[in-house]
């Protein structure tokens, strides 16, 4: 919280700068709104000190600014005002870190969108070596709803799995396992077909939350570890079509299914309805 001092000050200045006012934004949901990063991650960066308003570091969640009138900068440099939003479908390959920046140096999702400009990020995560389909948008309003617990937002996967899961180990994966002490969600589990051997088997599982490498866990939960794991489908998301690596702009009909399966159902803009041709990296 901010010292004594600087709230009486604050309360001195002209109301056009915003900050710790009544009126203005939340200054995580201007960040959010700009595409720097979803609120929650927004508020990681505003108490980790990296965010500044008319030249004050910012601590204090709920702390309103105007995005019009303030000089709001994150690790110094200034946040743009909202960029048009923009909304990617990308099928990651295994060996590709879901995030924009990887302290190890690994290749990330990022490197596989050039040719575009807006700041974007990951919808959620997938693991280094799990491939799949992946939302990739720069509406941080979004992503806070699809990654929110209480909208359920569905996800289905393709698991190879060593040996084959017998009927107890597919109700188990069902109806819930212990993760952490936590019993997962009840999913949708389907034995597709076996390999050419009992040593492994195809699973199609949808959960509806989405915890550190949830279905690798839950798989492991029930002794049948997982060989090689993609996601098919996310939400109202799918393209079998889109080859790995590659990537393009959802149409305006996906962003509205998108946006009325996480709780919302305000129309999408003109701008989410470009050309939906696969973009080779």
């Amino acid at each position: 919280h901010f010292p004594p001092s600087i709230r009486a000050a604050a309360a001195l200045w002209p109301s056009e700068s915003g900050l710790m006012s009544e009126g203005g934004m939340r200054l995580q949901k201007i960040l959010s709104r700009a595409g720097v990063a979803s609120r929650r991650a927004a508020e990681k960066l505003i108490a980790e000190g990296r965010v500044s308003v008319n030249g004050t570091t910012v601590l204090e969640m709920g702390t309103k600014a105007d995005a019009a009138s303030d000089d709001i900068r994150l690790d110094g440099r200034r946040v743009k005002s909202a960029e048009t939003p923009r909304y990617i479908l990308l099928n990651k390959p295994p060996g590709y870190v879901t995030t924009r920046k990887d302290p190890q140096r690994r290749p990330t999702v990022i490197d596989l969108l050039r040719g575009v400009r807006e700041y974007v990020y990951p919808a959620g995560r997938l693991d280094y070596d799990t491939e799949g389909l992946v939302l990739m948008t720069n509406d941080g309003d979004l992503v806070a709803k699809l990654m929110h617990p209480r909208h359920g937002v569905e996800r289905t996967y393709e698991a190879r799995v060593n040996g084959v899961p017998d009927t107890d180990a597919i109700e188990r994966l069902r109806t819930g396992v212990p993760l952490d002490g936590r019993r997962t969600r009840p999913a949708e589990v389907t034995l597709l077909h076996r390999g050419h051997t009992d040593r492994d088997s195809l699973l199609i599982l949808t959960i509806r939350e989405g915890r550190n490498r949830q279905v690798r866990r839950m798989c492991q939960a029930v002794g049948f570890p997982v060989r090689a794991l993609a996601r098919t489908r996310m939400g109202p998301l799918r393209d079998a079509r889109l080859k790995s690596g590659m990537w393009r702009d959802l149409t305006a009909d996906e962003v509205q299914a998108l946006k009325k399966a996480s709780g919302g159902e305000h129309k999408p803009r003109k701008s989410a309805a470009k050309n939906a041709k696969k973009k080779r990296p």
